[in-house]
């Protein structure tokens, strides 16, 4: 039996406000997979509906393909992290590792092999002795992973365990949690607002937006091809162009706005006369390039190290963002400056529904 996680039709209710609805999903066991959105989504609720806190108004949770009903958050093979931790501060990093092993009744020989192994396992081997409060931040993230392992969970939970630490560390604890996951091999079922966690951690990646799950990928096809114009938004930066279909093929179709007309993919099969929004990258955008051109004005000029930003502003008002990298030159600030980009990385999509 495999420890598979599937949520099947859940929806979750808390009187009239629906949190979760119809959530339909398999987690596959070992699988890196992570829940994002922006606060409010629901994502919270299903982590805490598959752990047992919550029980769902409909539908069935199933881990290893038991259906979970009736199981308490104790019963169940899932172990969570809260974003507050809970670490005992009165306890040593020892004692806060083995806690649910002495709950159990499990004999102090065996488990202090145990918090022994766990304390090496993330990195801490020589800390057991001190209390959390004298450890940095990313030691009591580490002492609460090795926590939660040490009941040998088959899932573990995670409710955005890194989004108090400030961002060279959440950076550092990134590779941190994803290199535990792998070695310990289990399913870790991660929580983030933080579009840059779940691209660099997670096998898949499910986008959630108003209680509803938009759309269920890798990284790179959440990033790059986007189903819908929520996830388009949501996940890293993009330039939104909207506007009416004029033209409409299988693979491209022509949008016309304000701004004129650009061709872009069409992989929804809009048809002419729908209304859409075109979304391009500020990546895929290029200064001088013929395809799609955009006539614009320089008003933002931003230098980070490796990258710079340039922020413009097109004839009708809006405001448009270009990514150049190391040793691209942009124009003068306040300079009329004509842009445009490749038809094939830019996708057209209907607009994004307020209900």
């Amino acid at each position: 039996m495999t420890a598979d996680v599937e949520l099947d039709g859940v929806t979750v209710r808390f009187g009239d406000f629906t949190a979760v609805e119809n959530a339909n999903l398999r987690i596959k066991e070992g699988e890196f997979f992570s829940f994002l959105g922006p606060s409010g989504c629901g994502k919270t609720t299903i982590l805490r509906t598959i752990s047992g806190f919550i029980d769902p108004s409909e539908g069935a949770v199933r881990i290893g393909g038991k259906d979970m009903r009736g199981i308490g958050a104790n019963k169940r093979p899932t172990a969570l992290i809260f974003q507050s931790l809970a670490l005992f501060p009165m306890m040593s990093v020892a004692d806060n590792i083995g806690y649910g092993l002495r709950v159990r009744g499990i004999s102090k020989s065996i488990r202090q092999k145990k918090i022994d192994e766990l304390l090496n396992l993330v990195a801490l081997g020589d800390q057991g002795a001190k209390k959390v409060d004298e450890l940095s931040g990313g030691q009591r993230q580490r002492v609460a992973i090795a926590r939660a392992l040490a009941v040998e969970p088959q899932v573990l939970l995670l409710d955005e365990p890194l989004s108090a630490l400030d961002l060279k560390l959440r950076q550092h604890m990134r590779n941190e949690l994803r290199a535990i996951q792998k070695r310990v091999g289990i399913t870790f079922i991660y929580i983030t607002h933080d579009q840059g966690e779940a691209l660099t951690m997670s096998d898949r990646i499910a986008v959630m937006n108003r209680g509803r799950i938009e759309q269920v990928g890798d990284g790179r096809s959440v990033y790059d091809a986007p189903r819908t114009a929520f996830v388009a938004s949501f996940v890293g930066e993009n330039n939104a162009i909207t506007g009416f279909i004029t033209e409409a093929a299988e693979d491209y179709a022509v949008i016309e706005g304000k701004l004129g007309q650009f061709r872009g993919t069409n992989p929804l099969g809009l048809k002419k006369g729908a209304c859409a929004t075109l979304f391009v990258r500020p990546e895929a955008l290029r200064f001088g390039a013929p395809e799609n051109p955009i006539a614009a004005t320089t008003r933002e000029i931003a230098y980070e190290g490796n990258l710079t930003h340039v922020g413009l502003r097109a004839v009708d008002g809006s405001h448009l963002t270009v990514l150049l990298g190391a040793g691209e030159i942009p124009p003068v600030m306040d300079a009329q400056a004509s842009f445009g980009f490749d038809a094939g990385r830019a996708i057209i999509l209907p607009p994004q529904q307020d209900g």
